[in-house]
């Protein structure tokens, strides 16, 4: 075979070779997920942030057709975890469920790894999910306004239990302390998770928590649960007021959860998150695990980038006057 024709023929090889590697590498970016997916959930197991963090992973993972692995990251109010999420490739492999913290930890901690709003692709809010005022069982209270007074006349050794400074059983302590003109010591966990285990072990006296959390123990009375800090009551705790109803008029908290990834994902990949992310919030099993917490899904508006980003914002500004009210600073 002469030189030219071996060549020649090489020469057709190495281009066969290329075109099958270009199409075969657009195929592979094509196929996300084509391996298990890692959805961080900067809390501790057992808290109401991994209650729906679990849930939607368990969507995702038949929508996808691949596993999407929830892995655990507490400390900090959080921000181990998300910055463990910033850092990471936007690949769309790792992703994150984050609840109203991700907008207070810029007033609560100096020197914040990352920035909140830039270091994340914000794909859409899950859910709001109302508080509770509960106690644990052995304590003599038996209502609104039993609980009331018995904080403001222990006031100084009452203790209250969080889910880390900045958390949203924290925020809503200190809101209820500020309207009630009253000081607690507060009792700080890595996640709710931990902190109900000891409210039900009678460590210490009471906590503001979501109902993803609350809910069963109340109805299986290992905790007493006192009122609601929404403004309608709540369908999966139907015997408790709400606060605003008389006790503390205008009074109003609740947590959000919402999912992010790293910055810098490809269009692709978010349209098929944010669209399994939607499917999720139409999950019949999600659904009735929701109603059973006292949740509901967000509008499907809300399932959005863009709305998500605006949201974000607005709690920042909006719990950044509460924070610096307060006085409360957090160590990262």
């Amino acid at each position: 075979m002469s030189i030219l024709r071996r060549a020649l023929l090489s020469g057709a090889a190495a281009a066969t070779c290329l075109a099958w590697f270009a199409v075969g590498g657009t195929a592979a970016a094509q196929a996300y997920p084509s391996k298990p997916v890692t959805l961080i959930v900067p809390a501790a197991a057992g808290g109401p942030t991994d209650t729906v963090a679990r849930l939607i992973a368990e969507s995702m993972t038949k929508t996808f057709g691949q596993t999407v692995v929830v892995e655990n990251v507490g400390g900090a109010g959080g921000t181990i975890g998300m910055a463990k999420v910033a850092r990471a490739a936007p690949d769309g492999y790792t992703i994150a469920v984050w609840h109203i913290a991700q907008s207070t930890a810029p007033a609560l901690y100096d020197g914040l790894k990352y920035d909140v709003v830039g270091d994340f692709d914000h794909l859409g809010r899950i859910t709001d999910v109302p508080m509770t005022l509960v106690s644990k069982a052995g304590l003599p209270p038996k209502d609104i306004a039993e609980i009331i007074a018995w904080m403001k006349a222990n006031q100084g050794k009452a203790t209250y239990g969080h889910a880390g400074i900045g958390s949203a059983s924290h925020l809503c302590m200190l809101i209820l302390m500020k309207e009630l003109g009253i000081k607690m010591e507060g009792v700080g966990y890595r996640g709710t998770g931990p902190a109900m285990n000891d409210l039900i072990s009678g460590t210490f006296d009471v906590m503001c928590d979501q109902t993803t959390n609350t809910t069963g123990h109340i109805k299986d009375g290992r905790i007493k649960g006192y009122a609601v800090t929404t403004k309608a009551k709540v369908a999966s705790v139907p015997g408790l007021p709400t606060l605003d109803s008389g006790a503390l008029p205008g009074f109003e908290v609740s947590a959000w959860h919402a999912l992010w990834a790293p910055k810098g994902l490809p269009k692709d990949v978010t349209d098929k998150l944010v669209a399994a992310l939607k499917i999720a919030l139409k999950d019949p099993k999600v659904l009735e695990r929701f109603a059973g917490l006292g949740t509901e899904p967000v509008a499907e508006a809300q399932v959005s980038p863009g709305a998500l980003k605006t949201y974000l914002e607005s709690e920042v500004k909006r719990w950044d006057a509460v924070i610096k009210a307060a006085g409360v600073k957090a160590s990262n």
